[in-house]
């Protein structure tokens, strides 16, 4: 398989006894996780098998997933720090303004003024809007809402991002 893979969660652990995994998600679409879809298991780098989802719902801020043919904990113990990934075909068109994490990460960001801040190394979806955790080459991380004041300019083909820093957000 040399299709491109792309991660939309990791089974942190195992939930109950009926063969439920908790999942964090790494993903903005919930339908990745809708009855019937299937998805990879990847462990080590190396796709295991693929699944079938059978059951999900949110329980505490995780998705509990099930998938066909595991029925009890022992079928699901092994998969525990697995990645749940789909694969390039299985993206989802997206509208203009908006961009896969995999496209964010690794972008470098700069100020209007020119001056750069660092490269985004993870996303982070506490609420209303993502937060983009920004590596610099001195210091500790940056966070930059991501929201229309702040966020003036993507360029994805480029790996450039332009914020326009509100006061007291890069000290």
């Amino acid at each position: 398989m040399n299709e491109k893979l792309f991660t939309v969660g990791k089974i942190i652990n195992t939930h109950g006894i009926r063969g439920e995994v908790k999942v964090l998600r790494i993903s903005d679409f919930e339908e990745r996780f809708s009855l019937g879809n299937r998805l990879l298991l990847v462990k080590d780098d190396q796709v295991v098998k693929e699944l079938t989802i059978s059951a999900h719902r949110i329980h505490k801020g995780f998705d509990l997933l099930r998938f066909e043919g595991y029925e009890s904990i022992n079928d699901v113990e092994p998969m525990k720090e697995s990645y749940l990934k789909i694969t390039e075909s299985q993206l989802t068109e997206l509208d203009e303004d908006e961009f896969y994490y995999h496209e964010i990460i690794g972008c470098e960001v700069v100020t209007t003024t020119g001056a750069s801040i660092g490269i985004i190394k993870e996303i982070l979806s506490p609420g209303a809007n993502d937060v983009w955790v920004i590596k610099q080459p001195k210091g500790k991380d940056v966070l930059i809402p991501y929201i229309e004041d702040v966020v003036l300019e993507v360029d994805i083909p480029n790996k450039h991002v332009v914020i326009e820093p509100m006061e007291g957000l890069l000290d």
